[in-house]
């Protein structure tokens, strides 16, 4: 049995495989080991179906966000030992996940844009160029966090349209205080900010939704993937339910730039087993 983990800071979506059956899918809570402990992770696992897993595992990937060094994933290595003593583990960050997933056995930059954003250059093997993320206070650029970062700014300063000024007010009937204090004085402001990203989607066909969105998108190219030698050439990827449910106006601002688009998955998980079955070669 084939075990695939893909974790973020608030979900880790599970898949296992065993030969000749159809993958079964399950979610656990995040487990970013920037914030959590070996000993933190284990006790939340030992609610979960990962303490009743029938079958034998051979072998566990798990990818997750905050898995930035071998410091790091020994966190998530040390857990996994407890309920998969036997088994082969590999643990890789969420960027490897985004390129396996995207790009296979091929070259080309894989990128993440959900709450956060992210990218790198892959060489069908292994990670070889990355441009540091730096959150969305200081990068992050074409994530959900920094579009409703610029969608509450407007709001705020009434530079959107008046029609969507109205709406914006009815959906989200917060005052200006609750606004503010929510982003500077409350923990995960990055999730506040991307819960507006909806709004946008609704309202795509409105000209000032389209270009915050494209402007967005443009913004993430020129300060993340034009870094990369050769990026006019490589097929350009994406996870993430940012990049997917705006993949129009994404693709057309990569054709604008004249990139090749690669392609776009909203959660990787069922391409990392395509993937690692795929390049699976045990009996």
């Amino acid at each position: 049995m084939i075990i695939i983990a893909d974790s973020g800071s608030t979900k880790t979506s599970w898949c296992f495989s065993e030969k000749g059956k159809e993958p079964e899918l399950f979610n656990t809570g995040g487990v970013n080991p920037f914030f959590r402990t070996t000993e933190n992770i284990v006790t939340e696992w030992k609610q979960t179906l990962l303490a009743n897993l029938s079958g034998k595992v051979d072998r566990v990937f798990f990818y997750g966000a905050g898995v930035v060094n071998e410091e790091k994933a020994v966190v998530i290595k040390k857990a996994l030992d407890v309920f998969f003593p036997e088994a082969e583990k590999e643990v890789h960050s969420d960027l490897l996940a985004a390129a396996h997933a995207t790009l296979g056995n091929k070259s080309g930059i894989a990128c993440i844009l959900g709450t956060g954003s992210n990218s790198c250059l892959y060489d069908g093997k292994t990670i070889t160029a990355h441009v540091p993320p730096l959150g969305f206070i200081l990068g992050d650029e074409g994530s959900g966090a920094v579009l409703g970062r610029q969608l509450v700014g407007d709001f705020l300063k009434k530079t959107m349209p008046g029609e969507l000024q109205q709406l914006f007010q009815q959906k989200y009937p917060l005052e200006y205080t609750e606004f503010l204090n929510r982003v500077y004085r409350h923990e995960k402001p990055n999730q506040f900010l991307a819960g507006f990203v909806p709004f946008l989607s609704e309202n795509i066909q409105n000209e000032y939704c389209q270009n915050l969105v494209e402007n967005a998108f443009d913004s993430f190219i020129l300060r993340n993937v034009a870094q990369y030698s050769g990026y006019e050439n490589q097929p350009v990827c994406f996870v993430g339910s940012v990049a997917f449910y705006f993949q129009e106006q994404l693709k057309n601002v990569l054709l604008r730039r004249q990139l090749v688009p690669g392609i776009i998955v909203k959660e990787p998980l069922l391409k990392l087993m395509e993937f690692h079955l795929q390049n699976d070669n045990h009996e």
